[in-house]
């Protein structure tokens, strides 16, 4: 019997309040836009000269408009990879799962608007789900067929979106040290008024690179954290490229609209009828596993909870080997004969 959703006053209400919140950030967006031209022109100007050159290890399809960067490596049954906030599809790269999984399936790791190389256009509000739009038609376009999508991070909430709007038959997901649920959380509090257009772009030009570059380190161990920040995170992540104005503006914005992602999202969860593998470090200094992964796998069907003993928010780098066995599992599902069915 097909599912069908019938939402309850309290969650029309927060999802009718979350599109008049999308749509008055649409608003201001033009309106800042144009009381602010001048300003945003001059921070452009300044920050042209300090945008860092990076090579792109991947190359560039064009959808909608956009200019995508994808890294495509291995052959056979298709694999996507959507990476976290404040860092890019390389990271995939850098930590080994792209070489891992490349050996047996075909990879596609893909960065989101804003983040690596692949352009936000400011005409947009790039909510969860005009990403997932974006992402879904690259795949079209590259003729990618029924793949296991796996998501880091704010790349969970994309894939959840690129599964519950998107008309895609994936054979499965595997989201990584998530977050699914709305929540009070100080960096929301704190980076909101830089996704404010007009100001944001203003704050943004007037912190001196050497700032960026001197907290980066602090950040890094607080993502790693209890793990070490691996040698070749440190000897390879493009750190310049992650300060760059365009990332730091989609950082921003995607941070501030986080919790409305989640909240337009999370009456669809209990009508997902796909594998679901969940995998969280119990130890993740970044998102609650208990609040977010713990009671995503309680109101999924069928969904499988691995949670990793002392592990960290960064579980890409310590924890392959699970993830691999994870992407396995789905892999070998036969046809629509899905272990979610029995339950």
């Amino acid at each position: 019997m097909a599912f069908r959703f019938v939402p309850g006053r309290a969650t029309r209400r927060a999802a009718s309040g979350a599109v008049k919140i999308l749509r008055a950030t649409a608003k201001a967006n033009a309106a800042a836009v144009r009381r602010t031209g001048v300003l945003m022109q001059r921070g452009a100007e300044a920050l042209k000269t300090t945008e860092p050159a990076h090579k792109p290890p991947g190359r560039f399809v064009e959808v909608d408009g956009v200019r995508v960067h994808i890294i495509v490596r291995g052959k056979g049954r298709p694999v996507v990879l959507i990476h976290g906030n404040g860092t890019m599809a390389e990271d995939f790269v850098i930590c080994g799962l792209v070489e891992q999984l490349a050996k047996t399936y075909r990879v596609i790791a893909i960065d989101r608007p804003g983040f690596g190389h692949t352009e936000r256009p400011r005409h947009w509000v790039w909510t969860a789900a005009a990403q997932a739009r974006l992402i879904g038609h690259v795949l079209a376009e590259m003729n990618v067929e029924r793949p296991v999508v796996v998501g880091h991070s704010w790349g969970t909430i994309v894939s959840l979106a690129l599964a519950i709007h998107e008309d895609l038959d994936l054979r499965g997901l595997v989201l990584l040290s998530g977050y699914y649920y709305p929540g009070r959380r100080a960096d929301v509090a704190l980076i909101a008024p830089l996704a404010v257009p007009g100001v944001g772009d203003a704050a943004r030009a007037m912190m001196p690179e050497a700032v960026g570059q001197m907290l980066a380190p602090k950040v890094f161990r607080h993502v790693f954290k209890p793990q070490a920040v691996p040698a070749r995170f440190t000897a390879r992540f493009p750190v310049a490229l992650s300060l760059s104005a365009t990332q730091g503006r989609a950082s921003a914005e995607d941070t501030a609209s986080m919790n409305t992602a989640v909240a337009l999202l999370q009456p669809r969860y209990a009508g997902l009828r796909l594998p679901v593998a969940i995998l969280s470090g119990d130890a993740d200094a970044v998102v609650e596993p208990a609040e977010q992964s713990c009671r995503l796998h309680a109101e999924v069907a069928g969904s499988t909870l691995t949670l990793l003993p002392g592990q960290g928010h960064m579980i890409h780098y310590s924890a392959k080997a699970r993830i691999l066995r994870a992407v396995e599992a789905q892999m070998a599902l036969n046809g629509r004969t899905l272990a979610w069915r029995s339950r």
